[in-house]
C-alpha cells in the first residue's frame, strides 16, 4: 500500500493556513476582550456622571428650599 506523499510547498501552504486561523481567531477573541471592557468602563463613567447630576440636583432642590445641605440633622 502506497501512503500519499505532500510536497514541501502544500506542507508550508497548510502551516501558514493554520498559522493566519490561529491568529484570526486569538484576534477576535481578543477584539472581543477589549470590546467588552471598553463597553463596561463606558457603562461605570455614566453611572458614576449620573450620581453626581443626581447629587447637584438635590443640593440645588435644597438650597432654593432654604435649607443648608451642609447641615446634617440625625
Amino acid at each position: 500500500m502506497t501512503v500519499p506523499r505532500l510536497s514541501k510547498l502544500e506542507i508550508r501552504k497548510d502551516v501558514l493556513q493554520s498559522a493566519v486561523e490561529a491568529m484570526a481567531s486569538t484576534v477576535g477573541e481578543v477584539t472581543s476582550i477589549v470590546t467588552g471592557a471598553v463597553r463596561d468602563v463606558a457603562a461605570s463613567v455614566g453611572g458614576l456622571a449620573t450620581e453626581l447630576f443626581e447629587l447637584r440636583d438635590s443640593a440645588q432642590r435644597a438650597a432654593e428650599d432654604g435649607a443648608d445641605p451642609d447641615d446634617a440633622s440625625d
